[in-house]
């Protein structure tokens, strides 16, 4: 009897869990479809281009927010078998509330490792040629960042109504190294090369050194020279670096057997602490936030209190998520230890759900 109560108990929860998951897939579908039928309405293309794009890129957005349909899973199960009076059944057959909540927490915390270790790995390539796929379409947008083995690739608009291309190898601290800039005019003819051993990248404002030009006149290249050469760029280090830091491209896997190798590719060691450390916290997440609805909705028996349980606990959630935000955003900029400040969230959340456990195992 115990077997066939833990795999209903089990089964019921998981289905939850993929219905939740379908809904908001749908949802994500109607709402970014919106978003990429804009991106290509100046391009010819099928809805069929769109509707892919659309497809592959949910799963990645499903994942950031796998803590909340977490929560809205377990919440919508407990009360279901609380309202069909199965709770009540459960606990004849010896589940009190604490066994049920374990039950529940350690399914939950299973798929945050099947997350990461099998879905996020398939998720990430999908993002990888989401964005691969959208490059492709890139002389039809105004600008355009994109990197790959042999490095930047930068597309924008210039004040002449014409077109810069510019690439090279992938930053270095505030700079560009090996720089090559194309200036077309506003009938794609080009008109200048530009060759630089490096750009500082700072600001907006780009200062080139050691500067080779050429400019076409009457059909011929004219050759000049200069120390340095400035240029205005909508992009600046921080703009491009935070494309390229990218962590939905990187997966968890990576992370772990590639991390010398990324870093040696251009990724900041920042970047690759905070995206691993914000990987491993997702287990932890899912158990406490399915531990934090089962505390709800175990708080009582009254349906009558559903409706309030139910938007106490959308509103511990936002604070949860702006609280993560606010820790994470004070470790970026180094007011506490970045690893502390992604794990804070996960144990504020671990001392209050303690509190609760101990209050829902004695009813």
């Amino acid at each position: 009897m115990n077997s066939i109560i833990f795999n209903y108990l089990l089964k019921n929860f998981l289905k939850t869990f993929f219905i939740v998951v379908a809904i908001i897939y749908c949802f994500g579908l109607i709402l970014n479809l919106f978003e990429e039928v804009e991106f290509f309405k100046n391009i010819e293309v099928s809805i069929f281009t769109p509707l892919m794009l659309t497809s592959i890129f949910i799963p990645s957005m499903i994942t950031k927010l796998l803590p909340f349909i977490i929560f809205i899973s377990s919440m919508w199960f407990m009360l279901k078998i609380r309202n069909n009076k199965d709770l009540l059944t459960l606990k004849v057959y010896g589940y009190s509330n604490i066994k049920i909540f374990f039950i529940l927490a350690f399914t939950s915390f299973i798929l945050g490792w099947f997350i990461l270790i099998i879905a996020n790995p398939i998720t990430s390539s999908m993002v990888k040629y989401y964005e691969k796929t959208k490059s492709q379409y890139a002389l039809d947008i105004d600008h355009l960042v994109t990197f790959n083995k042999n490095g930047l690739w930068i597309k924008e608009n210039i004040n002449n109504g014409g077109e810069r291309i510019i690439t090279a190898a992938k930053p270095e601290k505030m700079k560009l190294i090996d720089v090559t800039i194309f200036h077309f005019d506003s009938k794609y003819n080009l008109y200048e090369k530009i060759l630089a051993k490096s750009a500082d990248i700072k600001n907006n404002d780009w200062v080139l050194n050691d500067v080779i030009i050429f400019k076409i006149e009457e059909g011929m290249f004219k050759r000049t020279a200069d120390d340095k050469l400035s240029i205005i760029s909508i992009y600046n280090h921080e703009k491009i670096t935070s494309l390229f830091n990218n962590s939905d491209t990187v997966s968890f896997l990576d992370l772990l057997i590639n991390y010398k190798n990324l870093q040696n590719n251009g990724y900041s060691k920042q970047f690759l602490n905070e995206s691993l450390h914000t990987m491993l916290t997702l287990p932890f997440f899912l158990f406490l936030m399915t531990a934090l609805a089962s505390i709800l909705t175990m708080h009582t028996l009254k349906q009558s209190e559903n409706f309030k349980f139910i938007i106490l606990g959308l509103i511990i959630s936002v604070l949860i998520y702006y609280f993560k935000d606010l820790s994470i955003a004070l470790g970026q900029t180094d007011r506490i230890p970045l690893i502390l400040s992604i794990w804070a969230p996960v144990i504020a959340l671990s001392l209050f759900t303690f509190v609760g456990v101990l209050q829902i195992n004695e009813k």
